[in-house]
């Protein structure tokens, strides 16, 4: 498995061990948005959305433009592809683990099933 750059990784994972962030994300996905309307499906202070917002910016996944006295963020999708990169191995170990053990139920079950000789019982 390729080992990627892990302090980086470790700090994306860690500010998608949040749902508020991960709810923030998604938003983002949608296009732009100010501070603002990211804390408002929360109904938290500005401050609060900033915090986490800042931890965000510090794994690189989303980037703050200031116009004017408004404060804009954007999604930035390149960590989360290293994250989603790290995490295919596990799938892959998984999907070969669930495949690997649906063919030896497939084994085990074939000595039971009926012959073909008619004779069903």
């Amino acid at each position: 498995m390729v080992e990627l750059e892990t302090p980086r990784l470790d700090t994306v994972f860690r500010a998608l061990g949040d749902a508020t962030r991960r709810r923030m994300l998604r938003e983002l996905a949608g296009g732009e948005r100010t501070v603002g309307q990211l804390a408002e499906p929360f109904a938290m202070s500005l401050a609060a959305a900033s915090k986490h917002i800042k931890v965000l910016e510090s794994a690189r996944l989303i980037r703050r433009e200031v116009r004017g006295r408004t404060h804009w963020c954007r999604l930035d999708p390149g960590p989360l592809a290293s994250a989603g990169q790290w995490l295919s191995f596990y799938e892959r170990f998984w999907t070969d683990t669930l495949d690997a053990l649906e063919q030896l139920l497939r084994k085990e079950d074939a000595p039971h099933s009926p012959s073909g000789n008619g004779d069903d019982r």
